[in-house]
């Protein structure tokens, strides 16, 4: 089930994604990204509709994954 992140409470909505960003380990090429820059990131990508927010309630859990992986 897909969350609206308009939503979800900002200070939720920040450790959300400051959750996600710590666990996929995401590399970021040969320069180092501030926390801060990737969260500010992520959230441009939820404002533009290419990422979401998602609620498996088989595993009660919440995750971040693009689009297309939903589809």
């Amino acid at each position: 089930m897909i969350i609206p992140w308009q939503q979800i409470d900002p200070d939720t909505l920040e450790n959300l994604i400051k959750e996600f960003i710590l666990r996929e380990g995401t590399d970021y090429g040969m320069q180092e990204t501030s926390l801060e820059t990737k969260i500010k990131q992520v959230k441009a990508q939820l404002q533009a509709g290419s990422i979401a927010i998602v609620f498996s309630e088989l595993h009660e859990s919440v995750d971040i994954k693009a689009i297309n992986e939903l589809k």
